[in-house]
């Protein structure tokens, strides 16, 4: 199947892509990550990904704006739902460039995270692709996090601390 590959970042997209390149799928890839906080640190995920997807010959489309008040309007007063909101907004957006490239499914590099809600991340993605004829597909890269974030170092990537958000920034430096 074609796959049109939400992207949170680089380092999680090795493995991920790999893994479901080995399933047997056809992948592209696609960046667009409105919870990205701050403006610098949404940079250098870009630039990794775009210096990994021009090493490694790979068909990546890079959502160059930078919506953190899209994802701010979402989620604020909703705090305790902002995973389950930022699933949906990327999935969404994913799902509808999917459907104008007339690719039948879609996936996410989220799914290789063991900080992420897995069980939220596949009803999130099932209804969506629903939504939109498309297939999500749902694997649990989750044992290929280690060597992902190690292939990551050897390539000399931008690897972060965070999900990206500025809750997650917070919960971070608050332990």
């Amino acid at each position: 199947m074609e796959i049109l590959l939400h992207i949170c970042c680089a380092p999680c997209s090795l493995y991920s892509w790999q893994a479901l390149e080995e399933k047997g799928h056809h992948i592209q890839g696609f960046f667009y990550n409105p919870n990205i906080h701050p403006y610098r640190e949404f940079k250098k995920r870009k630039e990794a990904l775009h210096s990994l997807a021009e090493e490694e010959k790979r068909s990546i489309f890079i959502d160059q704006r930078y919506l953190l008040n899209d994802y701010l309007r979402k989620v604020v007063n909703r705090e305790e739902m902002r995973c389950e909101l930022c699933y949906a907004m990327r999935l969404e957006e994913t799902a509808c460039r999917a459907k104008e490239k007339g690719i039948e499914g879609i996936s996410t590099t989220l799914l290789i995270s063991p900080y992420q809600q897995h069980e939220l991340l596949r009803e999130t993605g099932g209804k969506i692709a629903e939504e939109y004829g498309l297939k999500f597909v749902y694997e649990d890269l989750r044992p290929g996090f280690r060597e992902s974030m190690g292939l990551a170092r050897e390539k000399g990537l931008y690897l972060q601390g965070y999900c990206g958000c500025i809750y997650s920034e917070r919960d971070r430096y608050q332990k």
